[in-house]
């Protein structure tokens, strides 16, 4: 039914988002130089890596981190892009890997290849075996603000009270939080 749900709502909301994101690439493309799409190596299902399309946010080459690891964050992101951030935006191209199922709606947020500490932790709790999500508990508990260990603590618990209804009530937070642009750090 999870599958079923992603698929449907992924291919609604893409249908209806077309036109934003078609406005988006171009505005990327205008304002600063570099490709509209950016792929982010992830660590997904089963610990594989896979690749997540982003909106670029960032000035082209500059270094593949989690942002709050740069020496400064915020001369690396683009004007278009604290924009994107700031109401997740940039996150739109990952429709395409739900409605192709290697991304859900709601799961942990793919950490990226280099977070060996939250990829460890989620190993051990066995997060590991969880297809990622666009949002999860722990995005809409602290999203920037909160430790790995905490975003472990959290995606575990939303593995004991996983439902349907607890995925929408997270979509629905979810959608506030963005409206809102609570705890975006960068």
């Amino acid at each position: 039914m999870k599958y079923f749900f992603d698929f449907c709502f992924g291919v609604i909301l893409l249908i209806l988002l077309s036109t934003p994101m078609l406005i988006i690439a171009i505005t990327i493309r205008i304002s600063s130089k570099g490709p509209v799409i950016f792929w982010s190596d992830r660590v997904g299902f089963a610990g594989k890596i896979f690749s997540m399309p982003k909106f670029r946010t960032m000035f082209d080459n500059t270094e593949v981190l989690a942002t709050d690891k740069l020496n400064n964050p915020n001369e690396s992101i683009t004007s278009i892009g604290k924009f994107l951030r700031k109401y997740s935006l940039d996150e739109l191209p990952q429709l395409f890997l739900i409605i192709k199922g290697s991304m859900s709606f709601v799961g942990p947020r793919p950490a990226l290849f280099n977070q060996t500490e939250l990829i460890e932790l989620r190993k051990n709790g066995g997060l590991d075996q969880v297809i990622p999500g666009l949002t999860g508990w722990a995005q809409v508990n602290g999203r920037d603000k909160i430790s790995n260990a905490e975003k472990v603590e959290l995606d575990l618990e939303y593995m004991r009270y996983k439902s349907f209804w607890f995925d929408i009530k997270i979509l629905l937070i979810t959608f506030v939080a963005v409206f809102k642009s609570t705890d975006v750090v960068h």
